[in-house]
């Protein structure tokens, strides 16, 4: 008997193995052009904070009656903290020419200016929006820029239904958020 127990379980244990065929959507900024110039040359972002729902996998949208479910089979491509903090360090670098990269600061000589972001909302609302609301600190490491803290609340349109027309709300979102960060520190 327990010589075919060890093959019946291998049987169950194997699908689970397998690859996903769940779709994955990409975290990016829409494309931004160049439109100011910073004192501060290079900028260190931080992991971008979020809420528990908004770091897992799975894409959330809100239903009529408030509450957010999982968008069928439909995950982030990336971890939502790495994309989204990615997202940010390139639509900020396109809009201000400076060099701006991710935690840990690579280079030997830290950054000038140095960017944390702590999302409280984001998720696609029941109204056909998306949200994202927090607030963004600019510290200056070697004291070349000022410093300051300010709350953001953006929202955009979804166009669309599903995954797809929620991850270009959020790229929507990403862009504007960025161009707020690059002219509060103009």
């Amino acid at each position: 008997m327990k010589k075919f127990l060890f093959p019946l379980m291998l049987l169950a244990v194997l699908p689970a193995c397998g690859t996903s065929n769940d779709a994955h959507f990409l975290i990016a900024p829409a494309p931004a052009e160049p439109s100011v110039r910073l004192q501060a040359q290079t900028i260190e972002m931080r992991m971008v904070s979020l809420p528990a729902y908004a770091a897992a996998s799975e894409i959330f949208a809100q239903s009529p009656d408030g509450a957010l479910y999982a968008q069928g089979n439909a995950l982030w491509a990336d971890d939502p903290v790495r994309g989204i903090t990615a997202a940010l360090a390139r639509g900020l670098s396109e809009r201000t020419r400076s060099s701006v990269t991710m935690e840990p600061w690579p280079l030997n000589n830290g950054p000038d200016a140095r960017i944390d972001v702590r999302v409280d909302q984001i998720y696609a609302r029941a109204d056909g929006s998306f949200e994202m609301s927090g607030q963004f600190a600019v510290s200056s490491p070697g004291g070349t820029t000022r410093e300051f803290v300010r709350r953001f609340d953006i929202r955009t349109p979804v166009s669309g239904e599903g995954p797809a027309a929620i991850s270009g709300a959020l790229a929507t979102a990403l862009s504007r958020l960025s161009g707020e960060i690059a002219a509060a520190m103009s």
